[in-house]
This record gives structure tokens, C-alpha cells and sequence, in this order.
């Protein structure tokens, strides 16, 4: 194993950024490779610093361009794939989401057959096993349920096909007579410094006098923390390069949560936000089975307009359903098989989480300020 390398797709998102930081630390890593769409200069001086320890060569570039795919692979042990694009308000179009989750995922591994690269590990979502109602309950729900999303929104469709592509990819055949060892982790809602999600609620709510807007108040879920989904890549990829447990790891699909508390969106947003004198919205609100009826509504509004207009609800059953759910997972599977552990407590995690919040409240303020003046 002396002297490997590791591809890392979506090495400049929320999620990918984490894992390259640690995997400058495994040994006998002799070079990473980061590839995304683009980087900015903040997070290219970052990576240049983690040079010290390990090569890490910055590829910018398109998942669709198989050429350039195919010389990003080369040489290479291991990819670990977390490129998508994540939708869940339905801004972006359905074939773009379709031809870099899906697509994307099939040249990358007909890349790593043609390269002969052993390892390939994906980026997966809890959205693959749904939830399909508000109405259903799945508490620590496992990987021996037949769980499986059944909305035709293009996120969740787009993820379920590739996690099915690149399980089937287990076994193919390498270009020099080898074998592919494929699995897929499924994390659960992930949080943590950088979150997109995280990070337009609290700015919403700075705008808003200190209002959280309620985006799941009857949901329960198990939230993750970002750096704890990373460490599970790095024991994955542990796992398939090791010849006593590659057997019981390759085309598998694992749940990762840590012990982040079970509660709703909202109670999340809140907890890691109130000591910035951020609050719940605790006005009124309409029962959930009218909201999820007015979200389907908005739907056929929505088609009505189609031919004339493009009208993007504010939201719909979908979305709904997927912010009102009770809907938890165990990882006891990724415990047995990865030897996974979070690496980081739910304390860690939490504060960790709140520093950067503070930035972000921080840099409202900034902004204000200068606009007064």
C-alpha cells in the first residue's frame, strides 16, 4: 500500500473540504487529489498549507468531461465521489441534477475501470430511503428495511439511482485484470460550520428581527456533524483497502448519524443559535395535514403555469413531508463493519457549530454597520 493516492470528488463542498483535511493524515498517502467545479482563494490557500503533509494537486473541472475524468484517475487507489447537486427547494433544473448526480456517477465509474482504480466509495443520503409520508414513523430505522424514496423529486431520484449504480458497480472487472470494491454511505441531515442550510436560516432570521423561520417543528431526526460523516469515509476506505474486511464492506450501503440528540429541525436551529438571541417563530401556525394540501396546491399552480410562466412554489408536498417527518437511524451497522465511532461528541460538535455561528451574526453586524455609515 506504500505511496497511494486518493481522488476526492467535491473536494470543495461543505462535506469534501472536511474529508481532505483528514485525509492528509493517513499514512502512506503520497498524494490527494481534489477535484470540483472551482475553488475560491480562500480554500486553495488552505489546501496549499496542507501541503506540509501530504501533495494535494487541485483539479478544476467538469464531472461530465470523461477525458478529463479519465486523467484524474489515473494512478489512483481510491475515489471517494461526494459531487452533486443537493435541491431540495426545486430552484434547479431537473436535468442538471440528473446529468451530474446520475450521469456523473457513471462516467466516474467507467473513469476508474478504464484507470483500474480498486476502491470507490459514495456520497450517498438519507433521502434514498425517503421519508414517503409524514404520516409513517421510522425510528432507528436500519439497513435490513426495505426503505426506499419513492417521490419523483429530482434530488431524492437522482441520489437513489447513483447509490444503485455504483452498488451494481461492485466486482466489475478492472481494466488490469483487478477487482472494484464499491460501498455507500448514507448520512443523516449534516450540520456543522459551513452548512448552506445552517447558514441561510441564521441569515434569514438576523434579517427577520431575530425570528427562526419554521422549516420542521414536528420533525425528529438525528442530525450528524459533518467532521463525524468525513472520519466514516476515511474508516470506509480503511475498510475496503483491508483484505479481512473488504469482504463484508463491498457493496454495502451504510446509515451514518452520531449521537447528536434526536429532535426536530427547528429545535436544532435554535439550539445552536438562542445564545445570539435568536428565537423560535411561536406564532400560530396551521395544522400539518393543511399545509401538506395547500403545498399540493401550489404543485398545480405551478403545472397550470408551466407553458406561460415558471412559478417556483415557496413549497410543496415534497418538501413537506421531508421537513415533517419522524425519521431516525442507528449506525450500529457502520459500528460493526467500518469500526465507526463519531470522532467528534455531540458537546464538541455543538460548540464547534455555535463558534461559527457567531461569525456569521458577527458579519451581519459588520454589514450593518457599514451600511449606516
Amino acid at each position: 500500500m506504500t505511496g497511494w493516492s486518493c481522488l476526492v470528488t467535491g473536494a470543495g463542498g461543505f462535506l469534501g473540504q472536511r474529508i481532505v483535511r483528514l485525509l492528509v493524515e493517513e499514512k502512506e498517502l503520497k498524494e490527494i487529489r481534489a477535484l470540483d467545479k472551482a475553488f475560491g482563494p480562500e480554500l486553495r490557500e488552505e489546501f496549499s498549507k496542507l501541503q506540509n503533509k501530504t501533495k494535494l494537486t487541485v483539479l478544476e473541472g467538469d464531472i461530465l468531461d470523461e477525458p478529463f475524468l479519465k486523467r484524474a484517475c489515473q494512478d489512483v487507489l481510491v475515489v471517494i465521489h461526494t459531487a452533486c447537486i443537493i435541491d431540495v427547494f426545486g430552484v434547479t433544473h431537473r436535468e442538471s441534477i440528473m446529468n451530474v448526480n446520475v450521469k456523473g456517477t457513471q462516467l466516474l465509474l467507467e473513469a476508474c475501470v478504464q484507470a483500474s482504480v480498486p476502491v470507490f466509495i459514495y456520497t450517498s443520503s438519507i433521502e434514498v430511503a425517503g421519508p414517503n409520508s409524514y404520516k409513517e414513523i421510522i425510528q432507528n430505522g436500519h439497513e435490513e428495511e426495505p426503505l426506499e424514496n419513492t417521490w419523483s423529486a429530482p434530488y431524492p431520484y437522482s441520489k437513489k439511482l447513483a447509490e444503485k449504480a455504483v452498488l451494481a458497480a461492485d466486482g466489475w472487472t478492472l481494466k488490469d485484470g483487478g477487482t472494484l470494491y464499491t460501498c455507500a454511505l448514507r448520512p443523516t441531515y449534516i450540520y456543522g460550520e459551513g452548512s448552506q442550510f445552517l447558514s441561510a436560516g441564521i441569515n434569514e432570521a438576523l434579517n427577520n428581527n431575530g425570528i427562526l423561520s419554521s422549516i420542521g417543528k414536528f420533525s425528529t431526526v438525528n442530525p450528524v456533524y459533518v467532521g463525524n460523516v468525513a472520519w466514516a469515509h476515511i474508516l470506509a476506505l480503511r475498510a475496503l483497502q483491508d483484505p479481512k474486511k473488504a469482504p463484508s464492506v463491498r457493496g454495502q450501503f451504510y446509515y451514518i448519524s452520531d449521537d447528536t440528540p434526536h429532535q426536530s429541525y427547528d429545535n436544532l436551529n435554535y439550539t445552536l443559535s438562542k445564545e445570539f438571541g435568536l428565537r423560535l417563530d411561536s406564532r400560530w401556525s396551521l395544522p400539518l395535514s393543511l399545509i401538506y394540501w395547500i403545498g399540493f396546491l401550489l404543485e398545480i399552480v405551478s403545472f397550470l403555469l408551466r407553458p406561460i410562466y415558471t412559478y417556483r412554489p415557496p413549497f410543496n408536498r415534497h418538501r413537506v413531508t421531508l421537513s415533517n417527518s419522524v425519521f431516525t437511524f442507528s449506525y450500529k451497522k457502520a459500528q460493526r463493519d467500518l469500526a465507526y465511532e463519531p470522532l467528534y461528541s455531540w458537546e464538541e460538535a455543538k460548540q464547534k457549530t455555535v463558534e461559527w455561528v457567531a461569525s456569521l451574526v458577527d458579519r451581519h453586524k459588520e454589514t450593518l454597520k457599514s451600511k449606516t455609515q
